[in-house]
């Protein structure tokens, strides 16, 4: 046990976390003159709103892959770097491509700067956690000397100081007349990747104290500037409510306009005499504090009329309307998130069209691919926060399986079935099937993964089956139980049709999990690297004789014989090779392992799956009877069979991340089924 700390220790500690250089440069503070030097070295200091965000998101870079002979690019910023991935985002990188696409073409001034952006989908679609990204994201951005923005305040003849409320652009406050010539100057050095362009006019507030300082100067703006402004640096922050807002529409009775754009300080009336004067205002309105940054609008389509016509002028003109002051100028991303039901009453509200016609749709759908599906559950169900309980393999696979069945629509070929669209999507190539295929049936399914069951679901019931006492390991069967029963208290499912397609999916999923622990089971009893290997060489051995036209010498007898047609054909056989295949496949394996030659790389049957599949089912056949799996569910075991089951389910531990109690369970639930095999085999 360590020593108990001593005051000076403890507070040691903090000193050395706190970093004061840092510190004082992110409260930086200056005069106007020092920050037009900041702009002329660093015009990015002077980017709108939509290039900073576009801006920020490209800082954390970019991979690009393809799929399905589609370029997708994916951009690190939403695995959310900032927060070790806590909010990260799985398998939604083309709605995410289009999103910043988007994004892209407002910061360069392309018409999407003056639209709401609405991220539309289902429940439970990431809509919410992509937006908190954003925002997030932007905090960040603006505590780097990439992302360094500024304001200012007045510096008042009683020497107090009075911050601008909005966090307004420094530039603004250049007189009209020479505006435009300073920017064409700093411009012109191509310093920028943008155009630095300031538009708008200062808020009510700080238009009050420039003409006051002006008048108080006989119109010598550099005195003005000199005496009574201080240009700060300024930190982006939800909490602290700083060019970061978010509004959350209330009841409809209750909603009041003054909470987008601010209201009068009736305290402050009798101070200044007037409620139309702006310094007895308070400038405090989401899109107020929102100024330079960005604004959430959760559910947006929830809002009463009279704030959407509010986002009408703040989107397409840039400005807002604050009670009995002048329209106000403000540098924002608008965006909201709202759901089909909604979206769909917007679309059939013919007063509306004005608000339609300034949106832009993003759709964020389900996901659709498996492996992503399975990442978003191990994130929230891992070794780290579950303690004392285990998840057995293949737990979270079956329940993501059933979750993107429910998403999949049914293929109009009827050659293939939903299961086998789903393996396609997960990038399984099917015999017969090309990525051509898969393109074709993406885009034959308009607004696939637009509905279905949602992740939080799924969470809901593999939580359920972890807090269940009765049990240290969860298994499968139980998360399976938990779907099928909750889908008699599921809110969202409408129709008694629609459950019970949700029940058959259960039992695809229940009947593919059946085939995917016969399958492990088997490999962990023919799990004898050494006699794979023997039974690679010896059939690698034979196919080359057999394509070549040579004879094979017998190592017992020593004698030269044809190859062995029939033991070629026992490993291909198990994985469906016909007849009038063999010969192509045989040709398949000789040039990989030519290719593989020409490379300088030795052959390895594990790189090739097919070929290691067959492998494993041949060695299992000639091995399965030496163990007689369906013995385990009778009472009597001799003690040869049960080391030999030991062996089997200590492999499955080692090698399959399984535990003491679901290898035993799987063991018992594929000797049922061997059993049964038995049976009907009998019976015929």
């Amino acid at each position: 046990m360590a020593k108990k700390p001593t005051v000076d220790e403890v507070l040691q500690l903090v000193k050395k976390s706190v970093d004061v250089k840092t510190y004082e440069e992110l409260h930086w503070r200056g005069t106007f003159k020092d920050y037009l030097k900041i702009v002329i070295d660093k015009p990015d200091v002077a980017r709108n709103a939509w290039q900073r965000l576009y801006d920020m998101i490209l800082s954390y870079g970019t991979r690009e892959y393809t799929r399905f002979k589609e370029k997708i690019i994916h951009y690190n910023f939403f695995d959310d770097p900032i927060d070790n991935g806590k909010d990260a985002i799985y398998g939604l990188d083309r709605a995410l491509m289009r999103l910043v696409n988007i994004i892209k073409s407002g910061a360069y001034g392309y018409g999407p700067e003056r639209r709401v952006l609405l991220l539309h989908g289902p429940v439970g679609s990431s809509k919410s956690t992509i937006v908190r990204l954003l925002k997030k994201g932007l905090e960040a951005y603006s505590r780097t000397p990439e992302g360094a923005l500024y304001s200012f305040s007045w510096k008042l003849e009683d020497g107090s100081v009075f911050d601008c409320p909005m966090n307004e652009e420094p530039l603004r406050l250049l007189p009209e007349e020479a505006r435009e010539a300073v920017l064409e100057r700093i411009n012109a050095t191509g310093r920028c990747k943008y155009q630095i362009n300031v538009e708008g006019d200062l808020c009510p507030a700080c238009r009050w104290y420039y003409r006051h300082f002006i008048a108080k100067y006989n119109g010598d703006w550099e005195k003005m500037v000199e005496n009574h402004i201080i240009v700060r640096r300024v930190l982006l922050s939800e909490k602290d409510r700083v060019g970061i807002g978010t509004f959350q529409p209330k009841d409809e009775k209750n909603q009041d306009s003054t909470e987008l754009t601010g209201d009068i300080n009736y305290r402050k009336i009798a101070i200044y005499g007037s409620d139309s004067d702006p310094r007895a205002f308070n400038f405090d309105g989401e899109l107020n504090i929102a100024n330079r940054g960005l604004v959430e609008f959760i559910e947006i389509l929830k809002l009463d009329v009279a704030f959407l016509y509010d986002l009408l002028s703040a989107t397409q003109e840039h400005k807002i309307k604050p009670k009995k002051f002048p329209q106000t100028d403000i540098d924002e991303v608008i965006i909201g998130h709202t759901n089909e039901p909604e979206y769909r009453r917007l679309q059939n509200n013919e007063l509306m069209e004005a608000f339609r016609d300034r949106t832009l749709k993003i759709d964020i759908p389900y996901v659709v691919r498996l492996d992503d599906e399975i990442r978003i559950y191990e994130k929230e169900f891992n070794p780290r926060k579950i303690v004392g309980k285990h998840i057995a393999p293949h737990t979270i696979e079956v329940a993501s399986m059933w979750a993107i069945l429910t998403r999949l629509k049914e293929p109009k070929n009827q050659q293939i079935t939903l299961l086998q669209k789903l393996r396609l999507y997960n990038d399984k190539m099917l015999p017969g099937f090309t990525e051509d295929h898969v393109k074709e049936l993406m885009e034959e399914a308009e607004h696939e993964a637009m509905e279905g069951i949602s992740p939080r679901y799924i969470q809901d019931k593999i939580s359920n089956a972890l807090v269940r006492e009765d049990t240290k390991c969860v298994n499968p069967f139980m998360v399976l139980r938990e779907l099928e029963d909750g889908l008699y208290h599921h809110s969202l499912i409408t129709s008694d049709q629609q459950r019970k397609r949700y029940k058959e999916l259960i039992a695809v999923v229940r009947q593919e999990y059946e085939e995917i622990v016969k399958n492990e089971v088997q490999r962990a009893i023919s799990a004898d690297k050494e006699a794979l290997q023997r039974l690679c060489d010896k059939y690698i051995e034979n196919v080359m004789a057999y394509l070549n036209k040579e004879k094979v010498k017998n190592p017992i007898t020593g004698e030269f014989e044809e190859p062995d047609e029939r033991f070629m054909r026992s490993i291909e056989e198990k994985i469906d090779i016909p007849e009038g295949r063999k010969d192509d496949f045989r040709r398949e394996i000789m040039n990989y392992i030519g290719t593989l030659a020409v490379k300088g790389k030795k052959f390895d049957y594990r790189s090739n799956e097919r070929l290691r599949r067959a492998l494993e089912l041949k060695l299992f056949d000639d091995q399965k009877d030496t163990i007689r799996l369906s013995t385990l569910v009778t009472s009597v075991i001799d003690k040869e069979t049960q080391e030999k089951i030991d062996i089997v389910k200590s492999r499955l531990i080692r090698d399959f991340g399984y535990c003491e109690i679901c290898a035993t369970d799987v063991l018992n639930f594929v000797a049922s089924l061997f059993a049964r095999s038995e049976e009907r085999d009998k019976g015929k």
